[in-house]
This record gives structure tokens, C-alpha cells and sequence, in this order.
């Protein structure tokens, strides 16, 4: 696992430099550059449509499609995040400090 660990946030901390890098690229010549160009209603777009295709993919029981459109989702989440100036960090900083919560003790203590 912790191997796992180690892995995973080292490919999260590539990813977060990569995209950072990308988005002050060329719209021409950066898919990330040109969903930034293109404002936040475009990465909303394709986070939704990314949604979408993962709920496909779930109902349609291919585990390789899970994975491929969990892939584009995870990434677009990434491009929104980088929207915000937040980063993959941030979000593994909110679920490490809600594990060994319980999920409905924690749902129950957001503000309303």
C-alpha cells in the first residue's frame, strides 16, 4: 500500500506541474491551454459529459471503459481544479482529514 501511496502521489504531483505548465500554453497547440481559453463553462461542460460517460460505462458492466472514462473525469476534475488555483493536494488533504470519519457523521457536520 504504501508503495500504492508513494506512486499515486507522485503521478498526481507530474500531473498538477503538467497541467499548471499547460495552461499557460498556446490554445493552438495545448487541449488544457485551450479549456482554460475557453473559460469554466467549457471544463464544466466536459465534466459533465465525462460523468456522464462513466455512468455508461457502469451500466454497461465494462470494467476497461470504467476505468478509461474514471480517467478523463479524474483528469477534467484536475483542469477544474487548476481553474481555481487549488490542486490535487488540496483535495487529498480534505479526504485524509475525513478518514476514520464516518461518511454520515461527516455528511451530517457540512454547513447547511
Amino acid at each position: 500500500m504504501a508503495d500504492l501511496e508513494k506512486a499515486s502521489g507522485d503521478l498526481l504531483e507530474r500531473l498538477t506541474k503538467v497541467l499548471e505548465e499547460r495552461k499557460q500554453a498556446s490554445p493552438e497547440q495545448s487541449y488544457v491551454a485551450k479549456l482554460h481559453h475557453k473559460g469554466q463553462d467549457a471544463i464544466l461542460k466536459k465534466i459533465g459529459e465525462e460523468s456522464c460517460e462513466l455512468v455508461m460505462a457502469s451500466k454497461d458492466q465494462d470494467p476497461a471503459k470504467v476505468i478509461a472514462e474514471t480517467a478523463d473525469l479524474w483528469f477534467h476534475s484536475l483542469v477544474l481544479l487548476g481553474w481555481h488555483g487549488l490542486t490535487a493536494a488540496d483535495v487529498l488533504a480534505e479526504l485524509d482529514r475525513r478518514m476514520g470519519l464516518s461518511g454520515l457523521v461527516e455528511k451530517a457536520n457540512r454547513p447547511q
